[in-house]
C-alpha cells in the first residue's frame, strides 16, 4: 500500500524534530516526530543534505546525498 505523500505545508515542516504528518496517530501508536529530523542533522553534519518529494503516483521519497 502506498500512501499520499505529503501536502506542501507537511513538507514544508517534515524535517523539523516532533513533527508528526499522521494527525491520527498518537504517541500510542508509535513515531515520535524524530526520524527525518535526525536524516537531515547526521547527512548535515556531514557535508550533505536530505530532501523530499511526492512521486506522481503516489508515496514520498526521501533523498539523501552525501560528499564523495
Amino acid at each position: 500500500m502506498v500512501g499520499p505523500g505529503l501536502s506542501a505545508a507537511d513538507a514544508s515542516h517534515a524535517f523539523e524534530p516532533f513533527f508528526r504528518a499522521e494527525r491520527s496517530r498518537n504517541r500510542d501508536t508509535g513515531g515520535t516526530g524524530l526520524g527525518l529530523a535526525s536524516v537531515r542533522a547526521v547527512a548535515h553534519a556531514h557535508g550533505g543534505a536530505a530532501s523530499l518529494e511526492n512521486r506522481p503516483e503516489g508515496g514520498l521519497i526521501v533523498r539523501v546525498i552525501l560528499p564523495a
